[in-house]
């Protein structure tokens, strides 16, 4: 059961990119209303299962709130990345988070950091550097190369945010996770909520099924699956089938929108997403080779 909700978790996750592009909305108000949406799915969910009732001090709410300010940030980045950079070049570059955290941990806690550990680094430093050398060299516009490396670097302080976030996760204990995405959510919609143009909401139908299915489905829907599947299955299943996302999101992005990665590309988004995998899966450099 906890393979199946994973694996959907994964799937469903992989067409974000796909479903923020074709929306069409505006990042803010898609957002905002992920943010409203997510909370009320999340308040049901949280419900369901009890969380509502765990035990929190002050001190959680607070790191849960600076947790939920960097990943509403990390959110906002790797959106606007997915119209600049292509889908799969940015997801491929947000793969370069397990690292960030790696090094984020050797700081506040103290871990630390292997020589293999350095290895897989160095080689996902090198993709993305094979990224952004195959930049657009024949635009179709004077800005498209600007615009590809904004939409690389928007990725990659994505990951760092979401490092950030993964961080001060940790220091919430035993909080309910259901719990944490609620508050997470619900600090978004109060970031969000000075930029949105609440003045004119939308009379199309069709916005408001988006805002509904960003925020029931991509996070109400995502977060219960990821969760549920955490619990039951072990760190290195769920370390395994996370990689499904960012495979996943490059076929879609072939398929939806014909987008083909070049040479290079290919190289450094396979290099980052290897060197990613015998990061969480702890695989060793002879046992890298020998594979």
């Amino acid at each position: 059961m906890g393979t199946l909700q994973m694996i959907a978790a994964m799937l469903i996750s992989g067409t974000i990119g796909w479903f923020v592009v074709r929306s069409g909305q505006p990042v803010i108000e898609l957002l905002f209303w992920r943010c409203v949406f997510g909370a009320a799915a999340l308040l049901v969910v949280c419900a369901l299962t009890g969380s509502l009732l765990g035990k929190f001090t002050l001190k959680h709410l607070g790191w849960a709130t600076l947790g939920g300010a960097a990943i509403v940030l990390n959110w906002l980045l790797i959106f606007e990345a997915f119209s600049r950079a292509s889908i799969s070049v940015a997801i491929a570059v947000y793969n370069t988070q397990p690292f960030m955290l790696v090094a984020l941990g050797a700081i506040f806690f103290s871990e630390r950091i292997t020589a293999t550990k350095l290895m897989w680094l160095g080689i996902a430093f090198a993709g993305v550097l094979l990224i952004v050398q195959a930049r657009p060299s024949t635009a179709a516009y004077a800005g498209a190369d600007a615009a590809y490396i904004s939409g690389v670097l928007m990725a990659l302080c994505a990951a760092f945010l979401y490092a950030i976030a993964a961080i001060v996760t940790k220091k919430l204990g035993d909080m309910p996770p259901h719990l944490i995405a609620l508050i997470h959510v619900c600090v978004g919609t109060v970031m969000l909520a000075p930029f949105a143009d609440l003045a004119n909401l939308p009379t199309d139908s069709r916005a408001w099924a988006d805002f509904v299915v960003m925020g029931a489905v991509y996070t109400g829907l995502v977060f219960a699956l990821l969760y549920g599947a955490i619990q039951k299955l072990p760190t290195h299943s769920v370390g395994a089938l996370s990689f499904l996302y960012p495979l996943f999101a490059m076929v879609v992005d072939f398929v939806a929108f014909d987008h083909k990665l070049k040479p290079l590309q290919f190289v450094g988004s396979a290099a980052i997403l290897i060197a990613a995998a015998g990061m969480n899966l702890g695989w060793r450099f002879q046992e890298a080779v020998a594979d």
